[in-house]
């Protein structure tokens, strides 16, 4: 463990903790960097979220009560003039381009690095942030000191589009793995669907939304469900449920599909599932396929950008399928269900994934 000849103060920034997979990230990140002779505050625009609990004791939560992240530019350049932290860690692209504003409105000598958790050129959504924010992106992030793609096909979206300069632009894997996970994994689940001689279950973990398109895991389990008796669990809650659940109808698979909601513990569901599902249109890093492949449960994705693709080494640690085909992804299922990926390659593969390989990488971006 380095030791630092003072104590550094590091500030995380985030529109609030709720529960994706960027906000994991940043947890997962605090609890690494405890181990370092550095303070650590958790600079929220509103404090408030499913993940608030798992943030270490030792981190100091700044809640800036803005509501939206956009009125947070005021109340987060008051914080970093009044407190002066050495580097300002900043995640998700509406509030990174929040931290420049910020930051250089206060004025001060705070090192800031942005971390990007999607691939911004196929990146959708209906909202009208979401138009916006790219213009923004390319208007303020080349001002930061560093700008963290957390695949290498996300630093290189990012080279395209955006004009930083190359010194500027690192690719660094997301700290995902780590012993609390493990222990977690372990943990004894009570659910109906995971007894002994029960059906094969397929799982899935995601917000309900567009990028997950569980509209297609749905379809694709209901062709499975033609010839092969399996469940489908997806864990997470969205605005697309209503969407889902009348899909699952329409195709007369209800019974066999539960959307369970959010779960604070879904290790345990991976570690006993047959086989883990990553239906995304577009992803930056998924976390949850790494989490999964460390809970030793076999893996199918699409060939999203993106991440899947590197994180299986391109289907050398479980399955690729293309985005949106219904029928490849049946027949992964299938496949999946007589030939799963060893449980000792799999957790293997996913410690290249640990904090012990991400967090000296960004305290080097931070400064020290």
């Amino acid at each position: 463990m380095p030791e630092f000849s003072s104590t550094k103060r590091i500030a995380f920034f985030l529109p609030a903790l709720h529960g994706g997979g960027a906000e994991k990230v940043a947890i997962n990140l605090l609890k690494g960097m405890l181990q370092y002779d550095v303070s650590l505050d958790l600079v929220l625009a509103s404090k408030e979220g499913p993940y608030l609990e798992q943030v270490p004791s030792q981190v100091k939560i700044i809640d800036l009560e803005a509501g939206r992240v956009i009125k947070a530019i005021a109340p987060l350049s008051r914080y970093l003039r009044q407190t002066k932290p050495d580097a300002l860690l900043s995640h998700m692209n509406h509030a990174n381009a929040i931290a420049v504003m910020a930051n250089k409105l206060a004025s001060t000598n705070t090192r800031l690095v942005l971390v990007e958790h999607d691939t911004l050129s196929v990146a959708r959504s209906k909202l009208l942030r979401a138009k916006l924010v790219p213009l923004f992106m390319k208007w303020l992030y080349p001002s930061a000191d560093a700008v963290v793609g957390v695949s290498q096909g996300v630093t290189d979206d990012l080279s395209k589009h955006l004009n930083i300069v190359p010194y500027k632009l690192h690719a660094i894997y997301n700290p995902v793995v780590d012993e609390e996970l493990i222990n977690k994994a372990k943990a004894t689940l009570d659910h109906p669907w995971f007894q002994s001689q029960a059906l094969p279950v397929f799982l899935a973990v995601g917000r309900l939304t567009l990028q997950k398109d569980f509209s297609t895991l749905i379809k694709a389990f209901a062709i499975l469900r033609q010839t092969q008796q399996a469940r489908l669990l997806i864990l997470g809650e969205g605005e697309a449920r209503q969407e889902l659940e009348a899909l699952m109808q329409e195709l007369k698979i209800a019974e066999d599909v539960s959307l369970a909601g959010f779960v604070d513990n879904p290790y345990s569901y991976m570690s006993k599932a047959t086989a883990f599902i990553l239906s995304s249109r577009w992803e930056g890093l998924p976390t949850v396929l790494i989490e999964a492949m460390a809970c030793g449960c076999p893996v199918i994705s699409t060939n999203c950008p993106s991440g899947p693709e590197e994180i299986l080494a391109d289907g050398k640690y479980g399955v690729l399928v293309p985005v949106g085909d219904v029928h490849a992804l049946a027949a992964a299922m299938l496949k999946v269900l007589s030939s799963p990926t060893k449980q000792e390659l799999l957790i293997q593969r996913s410690q290249d994934f640990s904090l012990q390989q991400a967090v000296p990488k960004y305290l080097s971006l931070l400064g020290y």
